[in-house]
């Protein structure tokens, strides 16, 4: 069903067709990029957290690490993930498919990292542990209802 909700809420942009479904898992970031056959880093990679009213969705590029002082600067309270129930409940996604796309109406806001702008698309799920659909980050944006970019995670180290 979560899938399904996805595909419904893409439909108003017309693009509930170009969500890809995979024979395999994409549930993580790593499982994600081998289906996709691209870099980790372009798999949008959605984690909720707890907030004081309700929760909130941050969209992030897969290579990255949320840096803690940078979370608690911008929305000014701790980062805590939300159990695999709690995002379940708040979302309607199972962790492995959790999406910015299909959410419930109220009680949850969606930010996007400026980590994901380096690349000109990136890939999120699309409610299923098999699924994606490809956007540019301002279609991203867009279909999320997204409240703004914001710069709370850190990039990788360069070897």
């Amino acid at each position: 069903m979560s899938l399904e909700s996805a595909k419904n809420h893409l439909a108003r942009w017309g693009r509930d067709g170009d969500v890809l479904e995979f024979e395999v898992s994409s549930a993580t970031v790593d499982l994600a990029a081998k289906a996709l056959r691209v870099e980790p880093a372009r798999i949008a990679k959605s984690l909720g957290f707890k907030a004081p009213e309700g929760a909130l969705i941050l969209v992030t590029a897969g290579d990255t690490r949320v840096d803690n002082k940078a979370f608690k600067a911008t929305f000014g309270f701790k980062a805590k993930l939300l159990s695999p129930e709690e995002t379940l409940a708040a979302t309607g996604h199972a962790v492995g498919g959790v999406c910015p796309f299909g959410l419930p109406e109220t009680g949850l806001t969606v930010y996007l990292d400026a980590s994901m702008r380096r690349f000109r698309t990136v890939f999120p799920a699309c409610g299923s542990a098999n699924s994606a659909i490809e956007l540019t980050c301002d279609d991203l944006f867009a279909y999320a209802g997204a409240t703004a970019w914001v710069t709370v995670c850190t990039m990788p180290k360069e070897p």
